[in-house]
């Protein structure tokens, strides 16, 4: 795990966990602890969560990979991001009696403020909030 000083008031977290179901407490701890003091680290390790918890139950990574757990907090605004290693999409049936985890991030973001990039070699969910 790496915490840089980048831009005049840019901070950004970076840090890898085994794609296990129990390394995800130890992400969100990890950035529950850099984000101290940030207004949106509420919202943001929630976000971190879904998609660390869907990168290991869904993602390629789950076969003995990683993932990886980005922020940048930046004035007025923070972008977070979780990396893995892709594999099939998977867009299944869903239940309509009750939310899944993008929806939660979606309703959390807003429209336009996240989104999943890359294809089944690698995917990177993001958020950002504020600014």
């Amino acid at each position: 795990m790496t915490t840089t000083a980048a831009a005049a008031g840019t901070h950004r977290h970076n840090g890898t966990y085994p794609a296990e179901p129990g390394q995800v407490r130890h992400a969100r701890a990890a950035l529950a602890g850099w984000l101290r003091g940030c207004p949106q680290a509420d919202e943001a390790i929630l976000i971190a969560s879904e998609f660390a918890t869907n990168s290991v139950l869904h993602s390629a990574s789950r076969d003995g990979g990683a993932f990886t757990l980005r922020a940048e907090v930046r004035p007025g605004g923070l972008r977070i991001e979780v990396e893995d290693a892709g594999g099939p999409w998977r867009d299944g049936p869903r239940d309509e009696g009750r939310p899944h985890g993008f929806d939660v991030v979606a309703a959390i973001a807003g429209l336009g403020n996240w989104g999943i990039d890359g294809d089944a070699q690698g995917r990177t969910a993001w958020a950002i909030l504020g600014g």
